[in-house]
């Protein structure tokens, strides 16, 4: 005896009109006495349009229920189309990514150059969403059929062309994975650098700012650059140290970031090129579980132009990653690192997603991707949050968030 595997009729039914309560109740309540199976589905509402496919086997009678759908579409004053056809809808090729898109604006023009050049790779979109519509645009694209590697690398030279942000993650469980985020701090979790307001009361901030920004682009050794700008702090009062502490501005959407991934089980850390005598303070203001930074030196209350012990550099933020996350249990493959300079791209490439953050050209390439807005807490639609989940997160908690615009 032999079974038949032959695929079985289908029927693709799509309504489409204007939203309102009871659509989908009525729609299935013609299906359901047509006693069909769903096979798929899938429904979008734009600007209260809706669009509503549902793909079911073929009844028997199914000019009896072509009618008695058309008549729940009249009613609702819908259009519906059906088609009939063989099979379940077509699996997902391999080569899945998201890929996520984001600007400020976001023009027309810079996703027909994103689809064409998945198009270019064979890749097909599969479902597109909308992650924020504000403070910037931000949409992401379920792709496949295109290699995830070929694919991160082509979209970011469109995005370099279209100055917007492109970011491209293989699909995996690992995103929907409890999280260790580690963070750079000057430029990054805050505005500015520590060292160079430090040096604006020792009357040599132009001379910092200097070597900071050579060190940043990788022109000189980090180390070097660091006991150099400390050299000219000498002799400093320590209450200087708390006037810049007060003086500090952290980035928009740092703590936005922070207590909405902390809800989810995130773990967070901040490793820092800069001094412990800040950072310390910063993770406990904002709730963040792990710090590590240098350690200026003062003796009778005055900075010696020294840092204790060993300098915090380049390797030693990789390091500091790859501790953290042993120590907190999570594979190095689910913990993301976010740096802007040149001292942060062992720690980016350590990590299993490493983000430039409106970082320099130099680590802007090397990263796995970029973000070029100054929201950090855009970094969460690369998780698959949207902006109306963290809002709602928020109201849950009594936190009021600032009326988008109309």
């Amino acid at each position: 005896m032999t079974t038949s595997h032959q695929p079985a009729d289908t029927l693709l039914i799509t309504l489409t009109g204007k939203d309102r309560p009871g659509v989908t109740s009525a729609i299935f309540g013609a299906l359901a006495h047509a006693g069909v199976n769903v096979i798929d589905l899938e429904q979008i509402l734009l600007r209260r349009r809706l669009v509503l496919g549902v793909l079911v086997t073929a009844p028997r009678d199914v000019k009896r229920l072509q009618q008695s759908v058309e008549k729940v579409a009249a009613d609702l004053g819908m259009v519906v189309e059906m088609e009939r056809g063989t099979g379940d809808n077509r699996s997902r090729r391999g080569g899945r990514s998201h890929v996520t898109v984001i600007g400020s604006p976001l023009k027309a023009s810079a996703i027909a150059a994103v689809a064409g050049r998945i198009a270019d790779l064979g890749g097909n979109i599969d479902r597109i969403e909308r992650m924020a519509r504000y403070p910037v645009t931000a949409i992401e694209l379920d792709v496949s059929g295109a290699d995830p590697t070929a694919l991160r690398s082509l979209l970011a030279r469109e995005a370099a062309t279209l100055a917007i942000d492109v970011a491209v993650q293989p699909a995996s469980l690992l995103r929907h994975a409890t999280r260790l985020i580690v963070m750079d701090v000057d430029s990054t979790l805050i505005q500015g650098e520590v060292i160079e307001m430090l040096a604006a009361h020792a009357g040599f901030e132009a001379e910092v700012a200097a070597i900071t920004e050579s060190a940043m682009r990788g022109e000189i050794d980090f180390e070097e650059s660091l006991r150099a700008r400390v050299r000219l702090l000498e002799g400093l009062d320590a209450s200087v140290i708390d006037e810049v502490y007060d003086s500090i501005v952290v980035n928009p959407g740092a703590r936005t970031l922070v207590r909405t991934l902390r809800r989810l089980g995130y773990r967070f850390a901040i490793v820092s090129g800069g001094f412990s005598q800040i950072t310390d303070r910063l993770a406990e203001e904002l709730g963040i579980h792990r710090a590590r930074a240098n350690t200026l030196e003062v003796v009778d209350g005055r900075l010696t132009g020294n840092v204790l012990g060993e300098v915090v550099d380049r390797a030693g933020k990789a390091r500091a990653l790859r501790e953290f996350a042993a120590d907190l249990g999570v594979p190095l493959a689910a913990t993301i690192a976010i740096g802007d300079g040149a001292n942060d791209l062992d720690m980016l490439e350590a990590a299993g997603l490493g983000i430039a953050y409106n970082a320099r050209p130099v680590v802007r390439e090397m990263a796995d991707t970029s973000l070029n807005v100054p929201y950090l807490d855009a970094i969460m639609y690369l998780l698959g949050i949207t902006r109306e989940e963290i809002e709602a997160a928020d109201a849950a908690d009594g936190i009021v968030t600032p009326a988008p615009p109309v």
